[in-house]
């Protein structure tokens, strides 16, 4: 299926990306940080985005996740295309769509892990008994069910990623998007959570992940690499049973 032309409604993929283009203006410069670029990715999908620094993967990471849109192309996302919303539809889109997981992890400091878990539930109108139900079967699933009373600040920085991906989980969403999930933990701290998201793969979420670490894209089914703002190949990492898909 080309990525230049819109397949059928009831064809498109999760995510359809058609000739996307971002450019900045920073005053008389042009920044081109996209340039063109065509991505297909299916429903339950593990992709990984890499690139050095400057490539166009945070800029791509930003235009999926809704948090910005394309100067020129296509998005498609669940068979809608989200690329002329406005901010408040973007807004809802992310609150429906859109589970994040960030490098910072994002909570509020003088909340708890459950109060931190129901915030995406509170802004989708959720009711305050089945926000709490919600967010406690979250943080069972990410083995913190111990810790729902605590704030981030008596939590390790694991624990800490954990309540971000329950979190990013509870409101069913139709992607997780994780940014450098790992960036700020410890090798084995950071495998625990990869295991984690290998977990949710497992149980038919669609992830995407961006990371400048090799060891850590391949844990994704894809790679896609970037490089000046267009792809500059795919691959797919050696998987358990050692072949190459």
């Amino acid at each position: 299926m080309s990525s230049k032309t819109q397949p059928p409604a009831d064809r498109l993929p999760l995510i359809h990306i058609a000739d996307l283009h971002k450019v900045y203006v920073l005053g008389l410069t042009r920044v081109y940080a996209l340039r063109g670029i065509d991505l297909d990715i299916e429903k339950n999908e593990y992709v990984a985005i890499m690139g050095p620094s400057g490539s166009g993967k945070s800029t791509l990471m930003n235009i999926i996740g809704c948090l910005d849109v394309p100067t020129r192309g296509r998005y498609f996302l669940n068979g809608k295309d989200v690329s002329k919303l406005d901010e408040d539809e973007l807004a809802r889109i992310r609150n429906k769509e859109i589970g994040f997981v960030f490098q910072t992890f994002n909570l509020l400091p003088r909340a708890t892990a459950l109060q931190n878990v129901e915030l995406p539930l509170f802004y989708a109108g959720i009711s305050a008994a089945r926000r709490r139900q919600l967010a406690r079967e979250a943080l069972e699933k990410v083995g913190l069910a111990d810790r729902i009373n605590h704030r981030p600040n008596e939590l390790s920085g694991g624990q800490r990623q954990r309540v971000a991906i329950a979190r990013a989980l509870v409101n069913n969403p139709s992607i997780i998007l994780a940014d450098e999930p790992t960036g700020n933990l410890d090798t084995k701290t950071g495998a625990e959570i990869m295991d984690i998201f290998d977990h949710l793969h497992q149980q038919g979420n669609t992830i995407v992940l961006v990371t400048h670490e090799k060891f850590i894209a391949d844990h994704a089914e894809r790679i896609i690499h970037l490089k000046d703002g267009k792809i500059e190949f795919e691959e797919r990492p050696q998987v358990a049973g050692g072949t190459v898909q």
